[in-house]
């Protein structure tokens, strides 16, 4: 078992070192290491906090694809986005970024029990980000609609009140500059659109033409498992840029420090 656990290890170095060597080329400097862990994802989060990481980059793996373990590695993806502490960018593209666009998705108003430091790291990820690649930070908050005022008769006309829709504009504006206030976003580059946040982030994104769209997750109340939710996962289906996920302060994963070694997972062949 040693010796074949060698043998694999040794391998998988072989292949990503003729990987980094293309990278090397370029004077950037590159480590490579091939694990013995499972399950990917917590050997991933282990040995990201173990050389002190900033980013976690992975490639995107959801919807159709040839490599036989597909169903693994999306599977991968999704526990990597839930439950990594660490910004984890989702590379969907091909392209290499040059001066690219970073479209940070914020709430200044932390709806649905957002935490308040989450619009700071979400913006502070971007920004990151946009110093390294030299590229620009724009800032979006999805405003929802005010609610048309209901008649006091049942057959009454809706009535909507243009002035108390203005002042919740204006409101959200200052909570938008609020939020950028310390980070490098040009008031042009500051977007508030009314709108779902699931339909606002796609079609801004596109507007804009951003590389990167930088957003937050969340746990859901009463759960203590974080989980991806249905914004994000609306997000990373309706758009071709890359998605970059951070966590709150102080999150937790919950992983196991100590390695698991490796399981082996059988499935039949079924014939024909």
């Amino acid at each position: 078992m040693k010796s074949w656990q060698r043998e694999v290890q040794t391998a998988r170095r072989e292949q990503l070192d003729k990987l980094a060597a293309r990278v090397r080329r370029h004077d950037i400097d590159v480590d490579v290491a091939a694990d013995w862990d499972f399950p990917p994802y917590e050997a991933i989060i282990r040995k990201a906090q173990r050389i002190a990481a900033d980013l976690v980059v992975v490639e995107n793996h959801h919807g159709t694809g040839r490599h036989p373990a597909r169903w693994l590695l999306a599977y991968t993806d999704w526990e990597l986005l839930r439950l990594c502490p660490l910004p984890v960018l989702l590379v969907k593209n091909r392209r290499l970024y040059h001066r690219p666009r970073v479209l940070a998705a914020i709430d200044p108003a932390h709806a649905h029990a957002k935490p308040s430091n989450l619009d700071r790291q979400i913006l502070r990820a971007g920004a990151q980000l946009v110093h390294a690649l030299h590229g620009e930070l724009h800032a979006l908050h999805a405003l929802s609609p005010p609610m048309p005022v209901v008649p006091a008769m049942p057959d009454g006309p809706l009535i909507e009140l243009g002035s108390e829709r203005d002042e919740l504009h204006e409101i959200a504006r200052r909570h938008l500059a609020r939020a950028v206030d310390g980070f490098d976003v040009k008031r042009s580059h500051c977007h508030l659109v009314e709108g779902r946040a699931n339909e606002v982030i796609p079609r801004t994104a596109r507007r804009e033409r951003c590389s990167v769209v930088a957003m937050g997750v969340v746990s859901r109340s009463g759960l203590k498992r974080f989980f991806i939710g249905n914004t994000a996962e609306f997000v990373m289906d309706a758009i071709n840029a890359d998605i970059l996920v951070v966590k709150p302060t102080g999150f937790d994963p919950k992983v196991p420090r100590a390695g698991r070694g490796v399981q082996i997972i059988s499935v039949p062949v079924l014939a024909g």
